[in-house]
């Protein structure tokens, strides 16, 4: 099939002919090359700038592209007001833990809960259960993108690697976290794989960027190459280790990382930029 646009053999036709037949070939929407699926979400970059903060009064003049703040917590207009500073807004939920203090926490059945995932409040989902929690979580992320949000950070995404008091395997974590990414999409939003290392080569294309903790206290970061080679961001904080000792390793992988403490409140320490 001829490339929209493409040259054809033949008489040279009046320049007026010309003129018509770019502008008819703008309205049917051809471009000079194919644009790649998917360029109606937004998919951050290698090394892009953020900051994350999921607890304490929002403070939206941190100067940088990019800002992951709780989805619950803060309304449309805390996203719009982002926007109008020119920042990408990501929604942060928990798709794979239930929260009590959540407003729609007594939606889900208690056949679902499992064990505590370590943080208060909180207890592992049963994520082979998407009769019951495929309707929640659409509702969840219909509502990001209702309040404007341009991407989802779907927490929680690797109970099958954890005591969660079901028999979650592999595969059934494959399924769960591709339905998120199914979700995300349709409506509209970008959306971020959460830790789940292993899972990557599987689960890279099924999502726009990744948010990782502590890769480099543990030595993993290089699992999240496919994503920089996909020309993805990967969103990474270090909480423990002086920005020393990972900003050299972070900016040879291509990451976007930060040093945070664990409340995620709006303290944030960057890696030191290169002097020109």
């Amino acid at each position: 099939m001829r490339a929209c646009g493409a040259a054809r053999p033949g008489p040279a036709l009046p320049v007026t002919v010309l003129i018509l037949l770019a502008l008819l070939a703008l309205l049917a929407g051809c471009t000079s090359a194919p644009e790649p699926a998917g360029t109606g979400r937004w998919r951050p970059e290698p090394g892009i700038g953020w900051q994350w903060q999921l607890s304490g009064r929002l403070d939206p003049t941190v100067d940088v592209p990019v800002y992951d703040i709780d989805g619950f917590e803060h309304k449309a207009s805390a996203v719009a007001d982002l926007h109008r500073r020119g920042r990408k807004v990501i929604c942060y939920l928990s798709t794979g833990a239930w929260e009590e203090f959540r407003p729609d926490a007594g939606k889900f059945p208690a056949s679902v809960r499992g064990k505590g995932n370590g943080w208060a409040g909180e207890r592992w989902l049963d994520i082979r259960r998407t009769d019951a929690l495929e309707p929640l979580m659409e509702a969840r992320i219909a509502m990001c993108a209702k309040k404007g949000f341009d991407a989802v950070e779907p927490d929680n995404m690797d109970g099958y690697r954890n005591r969660t008091g079901f028999p979650l395997t592999a595969a059934d974590q494959l399924r769960y976290n591709r339905l998120i990414a199914r979700i995300a999409h349709r409506h509209g939003l970008a959306v971020g794989l959460k830790n789940d290392l292993d899972q990557i080569p599987e689960l890279e294309p099924d999502f726009d960027f990744a948010v990782n903790e502590q890769c480099a206290q543990y030595g993993e970061c290089d699992a999240l190459t496919p994503f920089v080679k996909a020309g993805k961001a990967v969103f990474h904080v270090e909480y423990e280790l002086p920005v020393a000792r990972f900003c050299a390793g972070s900016k040879r992988l291509g990451l976007s990382s930060l040093r945070k403490r664990y409340e995620l409140g709006v303290w944030r320490q960057e890696c030191p930029k290169a002097r020109p």
